[in-house]
């Protein structure tokens, strides 16, 4: 029989590893897009610390300067951001990424935004020949309205329309929407999305927008004045937000569950509600860069200690429970 040392203590060896579309992840978490620079050495040492899949920061067809500091405020249960997603344009972005690819330790999933439906399919365009294993449309950053209106990601249409356009250019590169907690039901969008082409979800991109005041000042205390939500605090609208996706697409399309992740057990309650791979970003400030390692060690332990010896059959389980439930009370 196959055992690990954990802890000093011995448990079953558990498999934590994930085909997803035909790519192998070693273990389910991702670095989320936007965390930990946007270079081609930080996702590497991203992967040195444990991830078993690196996202890009999202990128812009042309320069995008974002917004002024202050842009980040945090406590222990929640993080405010309005970055802007600044980003120097695709062409500096094919440069990093190209650089990850010539000896790619993980999987490589890239994450593109755009002001217009048409601008997100040439962007598309210009790194598909890159060829990432997966590609993150990002449709609902929450602290840009001002600049382009309400996110695509809040109208079914809309949505739909940015998934056609980026399917229509994509030849064998899956394709990943990412979502919005903001949406009035992320699980009509999801659908939408579904019935133009996508390939699986991101589910979710920071909620809100909120906003903080310096009591002294008596501003906000963010140049944006507001900014988009992450950390523990959404964590629970976060596993809302995945079973309504799994629900509404029959659980037949992927999902990247992020948004509130900290622990093993965190990651595993998001799998319960659907996703099949975890995101992590702020968790990253909160328990440093080898959180990817810690997550998986405390997943590991979590599963041994109830029997599990393969993560995927954790995917979806909530609903399978729930199913049983029902069909008990109907018998």
């Amino acid at each position: 029989m196959n055992y690990l040392t954990f802890h000093s203590a011995i448990i079953w060896h558990v498999n934590l590893s994930q085909t997803v579309l035909g790519v192998r992840f070693e273990n389910p978490t991702v670095l989320a897009s936007g965390i930990m620079g946007v270079t081609a050495g930080s996702w590497k040492r991203a992967a040195r610390c444990g991830a078993g899949a690196v996202t890009t920061k999202s990128i812009w067809l042309r320069e995008h300067k974002g917004h002024p500091n202050p842009v980040i405020i945090s406590t222990p249960h929640w993080t405010l951001n309005a970055v802007g997603v600044p980003d120097a344009g695709y062409e500096k972005a094919r440069e990093e990424i190209g650089e990850f690819l010539k000896d790619k330790p993980v999987p490589l999933i890239v994450n593109i935004i755009a002001e217009t439906v048409e601008n997100y399919s040439k962007t598309a365009e210009v790194l598909l020949p890159l060829k990432p294993d997966f590609l993150e449309v990002n449709i609902s950053c929450p602290n840009i309205e001002h600049e382009f209106g309400k996110p695509f990601a809040c109208s079914a249409s809309d949505a739909a329309a940015v998934t056609q356009a980026v399917k229509g250019v994509c030849k064998g590169t899956p394709v990943f929407i990412k979502l919005s907690p903001n949406a009035d039901s992320i699980g009509r969008i999801a659908a939408a999305c579904a019935a133009a082409g996508a390939d699986g979800f991101t589910a979710i991109n920071t909620a809100g927008p909120g906003m903080a005041i310096d009591l002294r000042s008596r501003m906000p205390i963010l140049a944006n004045r507001v900014g988009g939500l992450s950390g523990p605090a959404i964590k629970p609208i976060s596993v809302r937000c995945i079973a309504e996706v799994y629900e509404a697409t029959g659980g037949k399309l992927p999902i990247i569950g992020t948004g509130g992740v900290c622990t093993g057990e965190d990651a595993i309650e998001l799998m319960l509600a659907g996703a099949s791979l975890i995101g992590i970003g702020t968790a990253v400030g909160d328990r440093g860069m080898d959180v990817f390692q810690k997550v998986c060690d405390e997943m590991q332990a979590w599963c041994a200690s109830e029997g599990v010896k393969d993560v995927k059959e954790l995917v979806g389980g909530m609903h399978h429970a729930v199913a049983r439930v029902e069909s008990g009370k109907k018998s």
